[in-house]
């Protein structure tokens, strides 16, 4: 984040009134300002379960966001605090906590579905709070918010137009997915399964999420929220919380220090900070590109206003709208890079056209270098192609400045075109024999308008020639009319020659120049192909994981409904490997 940005405490970012999802200017003008990469933290849970606790911690503060009971008086939707990252000091750590989950004096239960979406678009990691004593009460908790989960696939689209072909969307929300992280607060039970085997809190989530044997109606809705986190969060972690002081005490936990809190509670807590500070990821979207406070801003844009809107957000479309921005933006930083590099380097007139072209050349290769390094998802590189024109428009105006400094067209060569183009019989002098035995005629030139031009300026010019001296003879008239046509023709071959080898050049420029691209090109889209093809192994890896657990467990219809999604993946990834290559 920016030096000169400072958030004292954390602001609304999407205000949850009235049944509408509306964006705060003044976060999405924070959010702005951060050039680093974003580190997002998104917790989510019921209110009155300490969710805000845990973010002050990670912000480093005793409060901010706020832990009152009274949350009728708290803004409901998704506050934010931008801070400095405590471990990685080139990154920023945005924390996001949803308000008012579950109120049912403050909101709809569509409108925490879409919250609960929106968290888990934005973040890269997602930390869900539960407060729960006893088992049941865990699981009833668990269910009650998770069944958001469940809704997922009806609140987002991973495509704008999915292919008939394409594998379901559970496979593409492996890929932009964050990790999850559940904590389970004021716990007071031992980890202990049949037959009195400790188990770890990892574990216990994993108990959390078994599902439960039976193909009834009742046993499918238990079971689908357990499935849907299992095949979507690619990473999973849990946290088990002591009550952290005295229930009558629970109220005043904003004010009071470490010293007065169990200390199991205190150890637990840093050991959840640590974890988030050295394991959560920076928040990235396909293709491994890293996202910075003005992309958070314009997903941010994008995902509210389709909810607004009517429609599903989708992360697709979300991401083409932040590269018909970011791509303009590198067209122009690559130009203002050439033309930073042609101004220190030229100094017409350069000794040879070669030379400028050559710097040109140059120039132009690190103008496309910056291109690449800040455009993504260049769709029919039409971004690439509007560089390739600027540039080239670049090129052919310094080789104009360069024609007029060094003066390729002088004032001898126009009055010998002039003379080529004149008729002495026109003049009122025959020459027509003359003409024929000499084979004297009109040269071709390159451009019967520039030709005219020429006429037209040096025409005063070839009078005089012709009257400076009325003494001259006919002849001798006619001798001065050759002698200048025979300079013209030389002057005319020489000055076609020269724009022949100017031709010649730029159109090895321009060759060079197309070569360069298309090895650029090439190198962006291996190294994103190798990300696409990491992304892909990654979502197999997870299926593969889960269709294994689930035979294990029994779950045969389950398992086999989750082979056929590996299968579809698997052919999706051969088909398109084998298109990045043709590519």
């Amino acid at each position: 984040m920016a030096s000169d940005i400072q958030m004292p405490g954390p602001v609304c970012l999407i205000e949850n009134t009235n049944t509408q999802l509306v964006v705060n200017p003044e976060a999405l003008k924070i959010l702005s300002a951060i050039t680093q990469p974003v580190v997002v933290v998104a917790i989510v849970g019921l209110y009155r379960t300490g969710k805000s606790y845990l973010m002050n911690k990670l912000a480093g503060q005793k409060n901010g966001f706020s832990m009152s009971s009274k949350v009728q008086s708290h803004t409901k939707g998704i506050w934010m605090w931008c801070v400095h990252h405590p471990e990685k000091p080139n990154y920023t750590l945005v924390l996001l906590d949803t308000k008012g989950l579950g109120d049912e004096e403050k909101g709809d239960n569509q409108n925490d579905s879409w919250i609960f979406a929106l968290a888990i678009l934005l973040s890269s990691t997602f930390v869900y709070n539960s407060m729960g004593a006893i088992n049941q009460q865990v699981m009833d908790e668990l269910h009650l918010l998770l069944s958001y989960v469940t809704e997922l696939t009806d609140k987002i689209r991973a495509k704008s137009s999915p292919d008939a072909n394409e594998f379901d969307d559970s496979a593409d929300f492996v890929s932009f997915f964050p990790d999850f992280v559940c904590t389970l607060r004021d716990f007071s039970l031992e980890f202990e399964v049949l037959g009195g085997q400790p188990i770890s809190a990892d574990e216990y989530l994993q108990n959390l999420l078994k599902l439960k044997q039976g193909t009834s109606s009742k046993d499918n809705k238990f079971n689908l929220p357990g499935l849907c986190i299992r095949k979507f969060f690619p990473k999973k972690k849990c946290f088990i919380f002591d009550q952290p002081t005295h229930r009558k005490k629970l109220g005043q936990l904003e004010t009071m220090h470490d010293d007065e809190l169990d200390p199991k509670f205190v150890q637990q807590a840093a050991d959840f900070c640590s974890y988030i500070f050295t394991n959560s990821k920076v928040k990235s979207l396909s293709g491994g590109i890293q996202v910075n406070g003005p992309w958070l801003e314009t997903l941010v844009l994008t995902y509210v206003d389709a909810i607004s809107s009517g429609d599903l957000p989708c992360v697709e479309n979300a991401i083409l709208a932040l590269a018909q921005i970011e791509n303009s933006a590198a067209v122009q930083k690559a130009i203002a890079h050439y033309d930073q590099q042609m101004g220190e380097k030229v100094e017409l007139p350069t000794e040879t056209l070669q030379e400028l072209l050559d710097l040109h050349t140059a120039s132009e290769k690190e103008a496309f270098e910056v291109f690449m390094k800040n455009s993504f998802k260049d769709v029919d590189h039409l971004f690439q192609k509007k560089l390739a024109i600027e540039n080239s428009a670049a090129v052919q105006k310094a080789v104009a400045h360069y024609d007029r400094q060094m003066g390729s067209i002088n004032a001898n060569i126009k009055l010998a075109i002039s003379a080529m183009n004149f008729t002495p019989k026109e003049k009122g002098i025959s020459v027509e024999r003359q003409d024929q035995e000499e084979g004297c005629g009109p040269a071709e030139v390159p451009s019967e308008e520039v030709l005219q031009t020429y006429l037209r300026s040096k025409e005063s010019e070839i009078d005089a020639i012709l009257q400076t001296d009325q003494t001259l003879t006919k002849r001798e008239k006619l001798n001065e009319v050759q002698r200048v046509k025979a300079e013209s023709a030389e002057a005319a071959a020489k000055m076609l020659e020269e724009m022949q080898k100017k031709n010649e050049q730029m159109m090895e420029e321009e060759e060079k120049s197309y070569q360069e691209h298309v090895k650029q090109l090439t190198e962006k889209m291996e190294q994103e192909r190798a990300q696409l093809m990491a992304e892909q192994e990654r979502a197999l890896a997870l299926k593969l994981q889960e269709h294994a657990l689930l035979l294990k467990e029994g779950f045969q219809n389950e398992s086999t409904q989750l082979q056929k999604e590996i299968e579809n993946l698997k052919n999706n990834r051969a088909r398109k490997k084998k298109k990045c290559v043709i590519s």
